[in-house]
């Protein structure tokens, strides 16, 4: 017997169910067509749900704009963050991570691409609480990366005087411009040269480490 706790509870996640569904398609519109143009209208064509239906799990366009931020800032740790740290901190977990993101590029360049690359340059100059969720998104994934250097640094593996925010920029600065070279200019080796630009800096900064430890 189905008490009505137990039925609330069922439609509960019968509608949490819904919203991802409608969150999934959300982030991918946001990636392809921008953040401003997702309206609850026009992600209720994309869903085939009513516009009153869509709306009731939203009720606005910068609710719904804020999920879905979330749900591909989720999205993103899930797939490319969360794997990169089970690897040991260092240069071990920067490539796991600029891997992962590489090959998360590559699954979704039918869907936009990177979703915060896409976002980033339509809100960058659009003050509001979309661009504070962007900004910390990012934020977010350059402290990742910093992380993984300072590790490197403390063991060794990169020189101590390595400049890490500086490092840090850099590779964030290719992580940019090989979703632009893959997405953008449809380089098919865009993301191996970009692995080959990171390898090359980072055989140069292990090269000099090496060489300090032996003087």
């Amino acid at each position: 017997m189905v008490t009505g706790m137990g039925r609330a509870a069922a439609r509960l996640s019968h509608g949490e169910r819904t919203r991802r569904e409608i969150l999934d398609v959300a982030v991918q519109l946001g990636a392809t067509e921008g953040l401003e143009g997702l309206t609850i209208g026009r992600l209720a064509d994309a869903v085939g749900l009513s516009k009153g239906g869509t709306y009731a799990h939203f009720g606005s366009k910068l609710s719904l704009q804020l999920a879905t931020v979330e749900t591909a800032l989720t999205q993103f740790q899930e797939e490319v963050v969360a794997p990169a740290l089970q690897h040991p901190p260092g240069v071990e977990q920067l490539r796991a991570f600029t891997d992962g993101y590489f090959a998360y590029l590559e699954r979704r360049r039918d869907r936009g691409g990177c979703f915060f690359t896409a976002a980033a340059l339509e809100f960058d100059d659009r003050p509001g609480e979309v661009r504070d969720a962007l900004r910390a998104a990012v934020e977010a994934r350059d402290a990742v990366i910093k992380g993984a250097l300072g590790a490197a640094v403390e063991a060794k593996e990169l020189p101590r005087t390595t400049d890490v925010d500086q490092l840090a920029f850099e590779v964030a600065a290719l992580c940019v411009g090989a979703n632009v070279g893959h997405q953008l200019l449809r380089q098919s080796d865009a993301l191996e040269r970009a692995r080959r630009a990171l390898d090359a800096r980072l055989q140069q900064l292990s090269y000099a480490a090496l060489e300090r430890r032996r003087k």
